[in-house]
């Protein structure tokens, strides 16, 4: 079993910054990519950014140039800038078991954080 601890969530005005974190702890020998996903009620739950074990990192075009995602080890971030009230959402961390972040999707993942929330304000 994986648990996935997130913090950060909150509220923030337009324009604003926030970062979101996400601990992985117990068989971390079986995560490859780590990322972000995000959901708003009554839509399907969407991939934000990934992330392989080289670092090398992919993100969704609507957050490119906005979202910087890293990771150590298991320890994964999410730094938010220039938010946008169409950022607000629910964001859950996820890993899945492959290496490569080309397989980052929904039905590959294996684990998820609880979710945490972020409201952006206009």
């Amino acid at each position: 079993q994986v648990q996935l601890a997130e913090s950060g969530g909150g509220s923030v005005q337009s324009g604003g910054s926030l970062r979101l974190s996400c601990a992985a702890s117990g068989y971390t020998g079986v995560i490859g990519c780590m990322g972000w996903f995000r959901q708003v009620p009554g839509k399907e739950r969407e991939v934000v950014a990934s992330i392989e074990r080289n670092g090398n990192s992919r993100y969704t075009d609507s957050v490119k140039g906005r979202f910087t995602i890293s990771r150590d080890a298991y320890n994964l971030s999410l730094q938010m800038g220039s938010l946008k009230p169409e950022d607000t959402s629910t964001y859950y961390c996820a890993v899945t078991g492959y290496v490569d972040c080309r397989n980052f999707k929904r039905h590959n993942v294996i684990y998820w954080g609880q979710g945490t929330p972020v409201t952006v304000s206009s």
